[in-house]
């Protein structure tokens, strides 16, 4: 289903100026291959020429139009890649990289939160997405963030924002953490129609661009994936309360029900759709529902979870949802559906800057996409999250000038968008982004990160424990690292 059109007026230019107010030169792209996001043909040695933010001509055209203006700056992309910057479908600038809800909901303040969401939004645009969807957020972040960048004294991507994720009382992924009243972090509690219309209609006079809905969470007393928490008539309520105010709305469905009832009340757009069934589908493609898997997240629990101490027993259950939602989201695209890359960026396992292009080799690896359909579902494809279809994701001559030059080629190996400075120009709306710029190092701030006393309970036969390592330790002899290994273990 198509999103309302864009509500907003676009910021009129200056001549020479790009939406940030910042003046750009010409600029001449040579030597490269040019990968335009359409799904059309690579071209080698095709030139691209920038002027005034936006794409002004490729090929021919493009050098002589360069070749007649001095002022014109030249980039030598010989054995590289120009393509358009990515789009993130799915983002959390402003969560801060939290490693739990507990510390997302209660370590927080809106002022820090506020300037560390600005800090990151650099990281993002470094790492070539020139544009997000960030759906939900802490208190009113997310919008103030985009204005920020617009207004053009934050430099970070372009942005499309959504307020508080709605939730019912029983909560989302973060089940009772959740109170059953107002907000919590980055949801708002809703309980009837009437609640429902209010809160759509306070956020997008506030200025979301989408409504987004946590359809599934997490129940104490049900094992197993998530469960839906809405029911049809609530979830209609919301989609109905916001197209009638040309906004589009999102849902987190991480089971099958939850995707065949979201697509059948109109949600425009689908996260993860988890477990996705073939009637879940049939609902998706009779509605026009985009998706948007976001693997990079299960991807990086399932490769790495061990070095950063996830739970054991959910490496399984996150390595079978990736490869059965995997199968699904492949039939979805060859059966027409809008699919879409999103990253979940903005939590400890998905950091700000490190993962983006992950999503795309995810595609190629769990659902089937070729390399080429797996850069238009991050370019092109997306321009769509953004309502700004024909406007960005391709290099075609009146875009806007967001581009990324690749020391790869990622059709032949997808997965170099994301190796360690692969990318060598970034260029958002015609102006080069400084990419050896330092940004500073961020430190923990005191009391936000959640504190123990103990790991474990410390029981009478565990303190007490009488082994040779203990009495060895308790005595003051030197242990080996193997025999402190063994310590560690009692």
């Amino acid at each position: 289903m198509d999103p309302p059109a864009e509500r907003r007026t676009p910021v009129d230019r200056c001549d020479g100026q790009g939406r940030e107010g910042h003046m750009t030169e010409p600029i001449l792209i040579t030597g490269g291959t040019v990968v335009d996001g359409t799904g059309a043909a690579a071209r080698r040695g095709e030139s691209v020429l920038l002027r005034d933010g936006r794409v002004a001509a490729l090929g021919s055209p493009a050098d002589e139009l360069a070749a007649a203006d001095p002022a014109t700056v030249r980039i030598d992309a010989t054995g590289r890649t120009v393509m358009p910057g990515l789009i993130d479908a799915h983002t959390h600038l402003s969560f801060g990289e939290p490693t739990g809800n507990d510390e997302l909901f209660f370590h927080r303040t809106e002022a820090f939160s506020s300037m560390l969401s600005a800090h990151n939004a650099q990281k993002v645009l470094r790492a070539g997405v020139t544009s997000v969807l960030d759906a939900d957020c802490l208190w009113n972040i997310g919008v103030e963030l985009r204005d920020a960048i617009e207004s053009g004294f934050v430099e970070g991507p372009r942005m499309r924002a959504g307020g508080n994720a709605l939730m019912t009382m029983l909560g989302g992924t973060a089940g009772r953490l959740i109170r059953d009243e107002g907000t919590t972090g980055y949801a708002t509690v809703v309980h009837d129609v009437d609640g429902i219309q209010r809160e759509v209609r306070r956020q997008i006079k506030y200025g979301v661009d989408w409504i987004k809905i946590m359809v599934t969470g997490v129940i104490p007393s049900v094992k197993g994936p998530e469960v839906k928490v809405w029911n049809k008539r609530e979830i209609q309520a919301v989609i109905d309360a916001a197209h009638e105010l040309n906004t589009p709305v999102v849902g987190h469905c991480r089971n099958s029900l939850s995707t065949k009832e979201a697509a059948e009340a109109g949600m425009d757009l689908i996260y993860h759709a988890s477990y996705m069934d073939d009637e879940a589908l049939e609902a998706v493609v009779a509605s026009g529902s985009t998706l948007c898997p976001t693997f990079t997240l299960l991807g990086n629990l399932v490769d790495y979870g061990e070095k950063v101490g996830t739970a054991p027993e959910l490496l399984d259950l996150f390595r079978a949802e990736l490869d059965v939602t995997g199968v699904m989201i492949d039939k979805a695209h060859r059966a027409g559906v809008r699919v879409l890359a999103g990253s979940e960026t903005g939590f400890a396992i998905t950091p700000v800057g490190e993962w983006h292009a992950r999503e795309l080799a995810m595609l190629v690896q769990y659902a089937g996409f070729s390399p080429m359909e797996a850069i238009q579902a991050a370019t092109s494809q997306a321009a769509w999250a953004m309502k700004l279809e024909g406007q960005v994701g391709a290099l075609q001559e009146g875009y806007l000038a967001d581009v990324i030059v690749v020391d790869g080629d990622p059709l032949a190996d997808i997965t170099v968008l994301g190796r360690q400075g692969a990318i060598v120009e970034v260029i958002k709306e015609g102006r080069r982004i400084d990419l050896s710029r330092p940004i500073p190092e961020r430190r923990p701030r005191s009391g936000e990160k959640v504190s123990f006393l103990a790991a474990c309970p410390l029981t009478r036969a565990f303190a007490l424990e009488d082994t040779a390592l203990a009495e060895a330790a308790r005595s003051g002899d030197a242990l080996s690292d193997e025999q402190m290994a063994d310590l560690a273990k009692a």
